[in-house]
């Protein structure tokens, strides 16, 4: 695979070196007034179609190592991790969505009602570590991402998109 990148690299940077020429030749000739040469016609139609080849093939194998990747982390430890970075701030929005929800907001009127939002928000809290630590969760965002990779997969290779 590695040495098919490296052939894909140096015909890549040929592409290049070949637009770049065609573009300050054809500039030179468009600058004076002049038609541009046949060869800078025929390089640029010749880059165009290697362009509109191989884009193709080099997208769906970046989004093959970018699922690679995607498949191997731990993206509910970063959600822990995010959450309790931010913890502060999260317990007071828990605590102000229970007061202003319609059904829980009359625990405003119970003596001893911060007390109750504060040991709510903090259970809520533990309760949400909790499911993130479990393997389970793990499992289920892996599955999440490897259906959605299969099916990004799919609609690349067949060009149904966009």
């Amino acid at each position: 695979m590695g040495a098919a990148f490296a052939i894909l690299g140096w015909v890549l940077f040929a592409i290049v070196v070949l637009v770049g020429i065609g573009w300050l030749v054809g500039r030179y000739f468009v600058r004076r007034g002049k038609q541009p040469p046949w060869v800078v016609t025929l390089i640029n139609r010749f880059t165009d179609e290697v362009v509109d080849r191989v884009k193709h093939p080099i997208t769906v194998a970046v989004l093959d190592e970018v699922a690679a990747v995607l498949k191997t982390g731990h993206y509910t430890r970063n959600i822990a991790s995010a959450l309790e970075e931010n913890r502060v701030e999260i317990k007071a929005m828990v605590a102000e969505k229970i007061v202003s929800d319609p059904k829980a907001g009359y625990v405003r009127y119970l003596p001893f009602h911060r007390e109750i939002l504060e040991l709510t928000s903090e259970t809520t809290l533990r309760v949400i570590f909790e499911i993130l630590a479990d393997p389970r969760t793990d499992e289920l965002v892996s599955d999440l991402l490897r259906d959605n990779i299969t099916q990004i997969r799919a609609q690349v290779v067949t060009r149904q998109y966009g």
